[in-house]
């Protein structure tokens, strides 16, 4: 590709991610699988800029919209090749020619934008802080109560890409066995500073092909989604279910805690995930994992009442904690607001709690930062059953954590009286 073509493949990607509902990285991925014949070299550079402008979205847009323009693929791309001192305005007519693959010419606005941009930098000190943090104005108040002090350093802690963090599997493998064996073959491996299953890879390497990962060895897993499964504590015999298993990275970790012993019922209201997550389990090793779709109308809680030791629900959430790996979600709301997600959280909590037995665990788990979805939650649901305690709980975050933002806690049923 050329240089031009290059642009005009950003601006083709970044146009379908403002125009649609689907994440970012599954609109890029659908890109470039359509067009095989674009090298890797001009994948990496296509991706590089691509991503920087999301992460950069909302201070860019601050300087679009001072200049009096229209915030749209093509002036974001003008902007960020600006900031990024790759052109200047009078170079960004060769590369804007209009020719083949290249973008059509500059307007009379785009040029007076860039003329009004060239030689500023991307933060000024007049740049409101809530675009300063690429923070989303729903989220700016809550973020703000809930970090305090911290707000404007755990923002720009998610403003990088998330680091490359697996997790041991335990029924295969020891975590300094695997570990050598990645040094050994020169990855630029180091131990998880949190979670005694966890190694970083450092630089992104591919891993999905390499046969630790295709051997079930190790599975992908952020450290701080991985402490969840710590906090649960799941032992060998056990009756677990866990009740939003999504894509069942919890769910193995579960299971590998348990040694293949006892019972993991994982469920979720997806059942193409958990077909998915099937592949997952049989990788691992684990044989004591079953998995249910919930319809409506499914009598399993009702008729499970009172059975499991361990009921993990990983409720679903606005995200807020993933944003250094879900860019995009720093200004696109994917799926129900702040208001819907609380009052499902509340509505899965009522179902679930039901069938935790006297003395098992409820941990209730999301991966947000908002105190509304996290300890007041909890506090809530604490207040409104006394037949439950609390116990231990953990609030990660990318700052503090170098994690992506994840909040877990957990609610003890009190044993029946003798």
């Amino acid at each position: 590709m050329t240089p031009a073509a290059r642009i005009q493949a950003v601006i083709d990607v970044l146009a379908e991610i403002i125009a649609s509902t689907r994440p970012a990285d599954a609109i890029a991925s659908a890109y470039f699988r359509d067009r095989r014949y674009i090298g890797s070299k001009d994948r990496a550079a296509v991706n590089g800029r691509l991503y920087r402008i999301v992460r950069e979205y909302h201070r860019l847009g601050w300087w679009i919209l001072g200049a009096g323009a229209e915030v749209n693929a093509r002036t974001l791309v003008i902007a960020s090749l600006l900031f990024d001192k790759e052109h200047n305005a009078a170079s960004l007519e060769n590369s804007f020619s209009g020719e083949t693959y290249a973008p059509d010419a500059l307007t009379a606005d785009e040029k007076k934008l860039a003329t009004a941009l060239q030689g500023k930098t991307l933060e000024d000190p007049a740049m409101p802080l809530r675009e300063k943090t690429e923070c989303p104005e729903w989220a700016f108040g809550s973020l703000q109560k809930t970090l305090g002090a911290d707000f404007e350093k755990e923002m720009r802690a998610m403003q990088v890409a998330a680091p490359l963090d697996v997790r041991v599997n335990l029924i295969k493998a020891k975590r300094d066995d695997v570990l050598a064996a990645l040094k050994k073959e020169g990855f630029d491996a180091q131990p998880g500073k949190i979670s005694p299953l966890s190694i970083r890879l450092l630089g992104r390497p591919q891993i999905t092909q390499h046969p630790l990962y295709l051997e079930g060895h190790i599975d992908i897993q952020d450290e701080g989604s991985q402490m969840v499964a710590v906090l649960a504590d799941a032992k060998p015999g056990e009756q677990v279910c866990d009740f939003c298993a999504g894509a069942g990275g919890k769910t193995l970790a579960l299971g590998a805690s348990m040694d293949n012993r006892g019972r993991i019922v994982a469920m979720d209201v997806l059942g193409g995930r958990l077909n998915k997550a099937k592949e997952r389990f049989r990788r691992a090793g684990l044989h004591n994992i079953e998995t249910r779709e919930i319809v409506e109308g499914d009598k399993f809680v009702k008729r499970h009442a009172g059975h499991f030791d361990l009921v993990l629900l990983d409720a679903p959430c606005t995200g807020t904690g993933t944003w250094r790996r879900d860019p995009d979600r720093h200004w696109r709301l994917l799926g129900p607001g702040l208001a819907e997600l609380a009052a499902l959280q509340s509505e899965i909590l009522e179902n679930a709690h039901r069938m935790v037995k006297p003395g098992g665990r409820l941990v209730y788990a999301t991966c947000s930062l908002l105190r509304e979805e996290n300890e007041d939650q909890v506090e809530k649901f604490l207040a409104a059953h006394a037949d439950f305690t609390a116990g231990k709980s953990i609030r990660l975050t990318p700052a503090k954590d170098d994690t992506d933002g994840f909040y877990a806690a957990v609610m003890v049923k009190k044993k029946l009286s003798s």
